[in-house]
């Protein structure tokens, strides 16, 4: 497809004709997300930013722990978190939904997984199963690499220790972030030494490491490797306030190659995530056009193809 067929589709998808609506008030001017780090929902974050900046909306990106994603939100200091990865953040969510100051939107992808993975000398040595993993505490230098403090998986981990399942009493949980796990884990493919890591799909870390999960953890992590559903999230009175920006979060629906794809740009070249986001959409003009159904611009206007996504540069 032809940059001026892309943008073309793309002038038809946001001129569909809506029936005007009244413009959404003062505060829903300005929409504040959370963003925890990971590159995946740092993605994700990014594209409905400018497709929120395209209807006129302004917004805003706060980075913050998990905890500290739920608690701002019952605080009302965030408005949106697109990455609820469930079950393992179950508890992290739970006290949240339960007092109602957070609400689930709905599924924004569908067949993620999170769980221990390992480099290919571990799984070539036979660390295939997470019972595995006490019988070559000597190789694997008795750590589990996890990513940023507080997080979930952080959490599973800790409580394996704590709890010496599959006599993992002897390990310690390593704590840095997202980045700072990968690296190591290169490292350790550099030296020929064994690790053993949190690893999840989406992510360019699949195609870029000789990586295989682990079977075995589903008491953790939930069966089908961590299989996972990631889930929108917002703050409680949202729905109500910004109805418009509401429907568009709700459209929302992503894939594991579309994000994959957007995560491997975004680490490879070092570029802006909004720029790959802008991008992004306007090569894919039949996605963008399914989330905006039943959205209007924030004057109640039908959405126009705005000339930063439709031109042809």
């Amino acid at each position: 497809m032809t940059l001026n067929m892309r943008g073309c589709l793309l002038a038809a998808a946001l001129s569909t004709p809506l029936l005007a609506q009244a413009a959404e008030p003062a505060q829903c001017g300005l929409i504040r997300f959370a963003d925890v780090g990971w590159t995946d929902i740092t993605v994700t974050t990014a594209v409905t930013r400018q497709v929120l900046s395209e209807l006129g909306y302004r917004t805003q990106v706060k980075r913050l722990s998990v905890p500290d994603t739920y608690q701002a939100m019952q605080d009302g200091k965030i408005d949106v978190f697109l990455g609820n990865w469930m079950p393992s953040m179950e508890n992290d969510i739970k006290p949240y939904a339960a007092n109602g100051s957070v609400k689930t939107l709905g599924a924004n992808l569908i067949g993620a997984k999170y769980t221990l993975a390992v480099n290919q000398a571990a799984y070539d040595g036979g660390v295939k199963n997470f019972a595995d993993l006490a019988r070559f505490s000597k190789e694997l230098g008795g750590k589990l690499y996890g990513i940023e403090p507080g997080n979930d998986g952080n959490k599973l981990i800790q409580q394996m220790i704590d709890k010496n399942a599959f006599g993992l009493a002897g390990f310690s949980l390593v704590e840095s972030s997202e980045n700072g796990m990968l690296a190591q884990v290169k490292r350790a493919e550099h030296l020929k030494q064994w690790v053993v890591f949190l690893g999840w799909a989406p992510h360019p870390m699949n195609n870029q490491l000789q990586m295989h999960y682990l079977d075995g953890g589903d008491e953790f992590f939930g069966p089908n490797y961590g299989g996972a559903t990631v889930y929108t999230n917002v703050r409680a009175g949202l729905a109500e306030q910004c109805p418009n920006v509401t429907q568009l979060l709700q459209n929302l629906r992503f894939s594991l190659e579309m994000e994959s794809y957007l995560m491997g740009a975004i680490l490879n070249k070092n570029t802006n995530p909004r720029r790959e986001a802008k991008a992004w959409l306007k090569a894919n003009p039949q996605a963008l056009a399914s989330w905006l159904q039943g959205v209007t611009r924030r004057d109640g206007q039908p959405p126009k193809a705005p000339a930063s996504l439709a031109a042809n540069d």
